[in-house]
């Protein structure tokens, strides 16, 4: 029997040695700072991107649309329609053509209606806030009253109007006609002139407890002290509301006007279902008209560059508006 002496080597000078375990693979490590910073980013990607998907490539095949003859006889197979180039801007510009005087009508039609339903949604609003600052009794109930227009459904809403507005059996015209005489007769609210003023209610009947929620909301943040002062100072309630909140609110006031006037432009749902497919030309909104171009006529790519010219119009007097109210902010500032 031999022995070996592998098992006997001798200790390396120094003494023996443990083995060492195998060194690990070390990850990079984020900062923490960029961790901190990036990761509501990384939260906010998936939705960023199905908000992209759902509203950024209608958009794009719009815009490729309103450059392509694209009519009832290519519905199926909308590529292989003609390439019209500027052929349909042009059309619609055109303003000595139907197609373009149609369209500019309904342009200062629209112009018309929302420079009025967000002059009268600002003012109600901005009177039934101030109003509801005061404590009394009750001012919970008449609170949720008044936001009861903006939390109905739209269609329930103005198929309400509607029935309201008919001309023999209508709610409109029993309290204008029969009961207070203001009218010689019964008029058509749902055709000719009068429209455009139904419409216009309805809008506004609609529309302004949002500006009253945001300027009730607003002026939760001015201090009641100024009001204070300003009362022991002799100010009435006009020149406390002229000096103190109307100027305190004159931040919230640029957003809501502007978000007030996109929603208003772009109005569809409520002369849609107030007219149905054909309004009248009083209240011919350029939604609408739109809408009657490319479904109704089956000519996609004239009310593809129509629309393209409203949003191109959107953007340029949304630019335009935020550049005047920063200005006018900086020089009030300064």
């Amino acid at each position: 029997m031999t022995t070996t002496t592998t098992a006997h080597r001798q200790a390396p000078p120094g003494g023996p040695q443990r083995a060492t375990p195998a060194r690990k693979l070390r990850r990079p490590r984020i900062p923490a700072r960029l961790r901190r910073v990036g990761l509501p980013y990384l939260l906010l990607l998936p939705a960023l991107l199905l908000e992209l998907l759902v509203h950024l490539a209608p958009m794009v095949i719009g815009a490729v649309m309103s450059f392509k003859e694209l009519t009832q006889l290519f519905i199926g197979n909308w590529g292989a329609a003609p390439w019209k180039a500027l052929g349909n801007y042009r059309v619609t510009v055109d303003l000595d053509a139907p197609v373009g005087a149609a369209l500019l009508h309904s342009f200062l039609v629209t112009c018309a209606f929302s420079v009025l339903s967000v002059g009268l949604c600002w003012l109600i609003g901005t009177a039934a806030a101030i109003f509801m600052q005061d404590t009394f009794r009750g001012r919970g109930l008449l609170r949720a009253l008044f936001l009861t227009p903006y939390a109905l459904p739209v269609y329930a809403a103005v198929i309400t109007w509607a029935f309201m507005f008919q001309r023999d059996n209508g709610l409109v015209n029993h309290v204008l006609h029969d009961q207070l005489g203001l009218t010689d007769g019964r008029p058509f609210w749902l055709l000719g002139e009068n429209s455009f003023v139904a419409l216009v209610v309805v809008a506004v009947w609609k529309t302004w407890p949002f500006a009253f929620l945001i300027v009730m909301a607003a002026l939760q943040n001015i201090p009641k002290d100024l009001y204070e002062a300003a009362s022991l100072d002799g100010a009435g309630l006009v020149q406390q509301i002229r000096r103190i909140t109307l100027p305190s609110l004159r931040p919230v006031n640029q957003v809501l006007v502007l978000v007030l006037f996109l929603w208003t432009f772009n109005d569809f749902n409520t002369p849609y279902v107030l007219f149905g497919k054909a309004a009248p030309e009083a209240a011919d909104l350029i939604s609408v008209h739109i809408y009657q171009s490319s479904f109704v006529t089956w000519n996609f790519g004239t009310g593809s560059a129509m629309s393209v010219l409203l949003l191109l119009f959107l953007l340029v007097v949304t630019a335009v508006y935020l550049l005047a109210t920063s200005r006018g902010r900086k020089h009030a500032d300064g």
